[in-house]
């Protein structure tokens, strides 16, 4: 019989932490730290196997839920010495989510459930304080009355705002329990007055409700974005936890808090967090009151005036920071805490690896090394490669001018400029359009993680350093300045205001994640200098890797950034983007719309210096690393004239009628040119291109060679082949070019011959191309696109409707469809090897720099990948962290 409920608390519990895929992370983790005899208030979890069988049979709940629960609610009155539902002496308790994964604010929580008409004042009598138990009855309301009930925040909160002006005061905590008397009631009226019905006041009713609505929010809108935006499957589930309410709002020698064990922007070994003395969790994480530091250093290096936790409950301080270290050294990770302080009592109500930046999870890695808490293995394993990402592109001049209207809280480092947003929806609308934005807001919440996800940065006016928006944006990667207190944001009139400037929706501005500047207009940036932590971490996942990795690169400028970030050659130089410079691409055209092989050769004799030219400069800046040049591939009509003044221009160059040259345009015009007159059958009918390009190639390899003694070896690869006699031909057709450079410049060329399999039937008949083959390298873009029969220029006006309703998991052309291509690619791995056991085989696709594509192509066995430059890093990364868990390779 199924075990739906697992218990924890007293210093022992039913689960541990290994089994976070069933008791989600915080389920595990509360089991862990009872485990541990941290000071945990008892409870119990609801598994993740309740919320699928709940969600997939019509919301009910599974046979035997009901008893289990019930007897773990037994076990835990006697623990806590109160009843569910009494009024003298009444158990309240919170129901939180929590699946296996991290996902911050994503669902939802509903905290002081048990509360009603009745046992309010059981509560005030228990506590001793009519106020605290009136307040905690309004919070739940609140929470239960949106979470549940599906009131929208707003109506309450605008009656608590209008009741603040009444009695002139600014803050929750200025109200007495008459004022929250009225509060309630008003609230109870506004539920009415919205669902029909009054508030529910049996707390087993408000119990069932409440675990459902948790269950339910798994499947709400902006948990499946936060699911599809870090790849987290549907079918995990989240566990519910059931747990004793201690209270943080009793007065003031209560307190709640969040707390990361090292600062998760730098990774420094530094306590960081924040606090809010006689308040509940969610005012410290939803950003409604401006916290206050834990540290005095904090403090002091925020320039609050506000006491930190450290000066005003220093033995409660002192405490946490002893569990600081206890958890930091039993979990060997940087940990994020959530703790509630009762009437000078500590307890844990959370502990989780912390979200942090690239650069903070790469020091954090290296120092822990250091610290003997963890390995190089594990250190190579602990950073997420995509991160990396957040490291590798330029930073803010330090030498420009800035112009400063305000400053916030450093919350997420990184700069970012763009257009100003006031809504979620308006940042997701103008970034697909191609729009840096900057989403401001006075607080973000859950609701916002798709404008979140698709600005450059994010702007706050309130909030601190823990809160929702800086949580997000530092798991994101996106820069954060929160706490901009100065700005003051209109959304009805979409203005934001600060002192004498008024900024509307569309204006530029820069945000600086790591000094909390927010500056107008666009200010320049610098390229970031890789070194440091990132350098060691690199050296030791370079030592695990067993795959090379390689750039996509054709321009000096590529090429010189991919060595900056640790390529080890060019896996894809593309000739045809060189052929679109404006200084040759009239040369290009009369190639392309000559009259015969005399007349393309002559144009092509006026491209060979230029292409020449281009050679000689990569193979300078790769210093005989390998290249591998992929002859010309597109269809010609790319590069052809659009309109009469372009094509006016070709016929002047060539020396031929414009009539002419537009009866010849019409005439090499295709319905399907992807899949029509382009790749190797170019080289077929007009082999005097390939001639060119492969004597432009070996001649730069001779000159080199003679300026400064580098031996250059290139890897000439030919497009587009599906039958092994295209290749065989073409081969023919390079190795009798290199032989003539070879004897008229007198230098010895060593060179390699391959294909790019980019077609299903190459796939299939890999043995007998690679009998005439050097070297594969799978092009799984147009692979993906002959596999699915998809435009990959078209695709994405409905690839997203086949995520969102589980049609496929991900868009094929980010990440390798590792069923379907993918299997084609382990069919030619096959076939290739056993035809010629020493056939070289990379990836040259854009899945080269996707860490999930990079692990299956180390499980097939491929030589190299081959990415983007600022993919580079992360590639690195993914290819040694691949090597390791395949057991390959280990770091001691």
């Amino acid at each position: 019989m199924a075990k739906w409920v697992y218990a924890f608390g007293g210093g022992k519990a039913d689960g541990k932490a290994e089994m976070r895929d069933l008791l989600g992370g915080k389920g595990a983790n509360l089991a862990e730290m009872s485990a541990l005899g941290l000071p945990v208030p008892p409870g119990f979890t609801l598994t993740t196997d309740v919320c699928n069988a709940y969600l997939a049979n019509d919301r009910i709940y599974p046979d035997g839920l009901d008893k289990e629960v019930m007897t773990a609610l037994g076990k835990l009155e006697k623990q806590i010495g109160a009843r569910f539902g009494d009024t003298a002496n009444p158990l309240l308790i919170s129901v939180r989510s929590g699946a296996r994964a991290s996902m911050p604010g994503m669902m939802d929580t509903v905290l002081n459930l048990g509360l009603n008409d009745d046992t309010v004042a059981g509560l005030a009598r228990q506590a001793g304080d009519e106020r605290f138990a009136y307040d905690s009855y309004r919070r739940f309301i609140q929470m239960f009355g949106n979470v549940v009930l599906g009131v929208e925040h707003h109506y309450l909160e605008e009656i608590l705002e209008l009741h603040k002006e009444d009695r002139g005061v600014d803050l929750d905590t200025e109200l007495d329990a008459h004022d929250w008397r009225v509060v309630i009631s008003a609230y109870q009226d506004k539920i009415v007055e919205i669902t029909g019905d009054p508030f529910p006041q049996d707390p087993k009713d408000q119990l069932w409700a409440a675990v459902g609505a948790v269950f339910g929010s798994w499947m709400n809108q902006r948990a499946i974005t936060y699911r599809r935006l870090n790849g987290l499957p549907a079918d995990w589930g989240t566990a519910v936890n059931i747990q004793a309410m201690v209270f943080g709002n009793m007065g003031n020698d209560c307190a709640t808090g969040v707390a990361f064990t090292r600062n998760p922007s730098t990774g420094e070994n530094a306590f960081y967090g924040e606090y809010l003395v006689n308040a509940q969790g969610e005012d410290v994480v939803a950003g409604i009151r401006t916290p206050q530091h834990l540290t005095i250093r904090g403090k002091e290096d925020n320039a609050s005036n506000l006491p930190a936790m450290e000066e005003v409950m220093p033995e409660v301080f002192a405490e946490l920071m002893t569990i600081r270290g206890s958890l930091e050294k039993h979990y060997r990770d940087m940990q994020d805490i959530e703790f509630t302080v009762q009437r000078g009592k500590l307890y844990m109500l959370q502990t989780r690896g912390g979200k942090r930046t690239a650069s903070a999870a790469i020091r954090i890695a290296v120092e822990m090394v250091g610290e003997g808490l963890i390995d190089q293995t594990e250190a190579v394993r602990r950073v997420e490669p995509t991160s990396l990402d957040q490291l590798l592109h330029p930073t803010l001049d330090p030498n420009a001018e800035r112009r400063i209207i305000a400053r916030g809280l450093p919350a997420s480092p990184g700069a970012a400029s763009g257009k100003i947003v006031f809504s979620a929806e308006a940042a997701e609308t103008q970034a697909a359009a191609g729009e840096a934005v900057i989403l401001c807001r006075v607080e973000t919440s859950p609701e916002d993680i798709h404008g979140m996800h698709a600005a450059r940065g994010i702007l706050t006016t309130r909030g601190g350093m823990t809160s929702h928006a800086a949580v997000v944006a530092r798991g994101m990667g996106r820069a954060c300045v929160a706490g901009a207190g100065e700005l003051r944001i209109d959304y009805k009139s979409a203005v934001m205001r600060v002192r004498d400037h008024e900024l509307k929706e569309g204006d530029i501005i820069t945000v600086d994640g790591g000094t909390g500047e927010v500056m107008l207009g666009e200010v320049p940036t610098i390229q970031t200098e890789l070194s440091g932590d990132f350098g060691t971490l690199m050296e030791w996942a370079d030592a695990a890797r067993t795959m090379k990795v390689r750039a996509n690169a054709e321009t000096p400028l590529d090429a010189r950034t991919a060595r900056r970030f640790g390529a080890e050659g060019i896996g894809l130089c593309r000739t045809e983007h060189m052929f679109f410079d404006a200084g040759r691409i009239i040369a290009v055209r009369e190639m392309i719309l000559a009259d015969g092989s005399a007349e393309r050769r002559k144009a092509l004799h006026k491209i060979l210096p230029m292409q020449r030219q281009d050679f000689v400069e990569l193979f300078q800046i790769m210093r005989g690393l390998p290249i591998t040049i992929r002859l010309l591939d597109p269809p010609l009509n790319e590069f052809l004239p659009h309109g009469d003044a372009e094509l006016e221009d070709v016929a002047k160059a060539a020396g031929v009628p414009l009539e002419l040259l537009r009866a010849r345009k019409l005439k090499l015009d295709e319905s399907n040119p992807m899949l029509g007159h382009r790749g190797c059958r170019l080289g077929i009918t007009f082999p005097e291109i390939y001639e060119m390009q492969a004597r432009a190639i070996f001649e730069a390899a001779a000159q080199v060679y003679k300026e400064s003694g580098e031996t250059i070896e290139p890897e000439i690869m030919i497009p587009l082949v599906a039958l092994r006699k295209e290749l065989e031909i073409l081969k023919d057709l390079v190795d009798r070019v290199a032989r003539q450079v070879i004897r008229d410049e007198g230098v010895e060329i060593r060179y390699m011959v391959g294909t790019m399999i980019e077609l299903p039937r190459a796939c299939l008949r890999a043995g007998p191309i690679a009998e005439v083959a050097d070297f594969f390298s799978f092009g799984t873009n147009d692979l993906t696109q002959t596999t699915f029969g998809l435009s990959r220029d078209d695709a994405g006006s409905f690839l997203g409707t086949y995520e969102q309703r589980g049609i496929i998991a991900q868009d094929p052309f980010i990440s390798l469809d590792q069923d379907g291509v993918g299997e084609l690619v382990r069919i030619a791995v096959e076939r290739g090897r056993a035809a010629q056991e020493k056939l070289k085989l990379g990836i040259c696709g854009e899945h080269g720099g996707d860490p999930a594509s990079i692990r299956f192509c180390q499980e097939v066995g491929l030589d190299y990948v081959s990415c983007s430059p600022y993919r580079v890093p992360i590639a690195r990364l993914a290819a040694a962290q691949a090597a390791l868990d395949k057991g390959t390779y280990s770091l001691s």
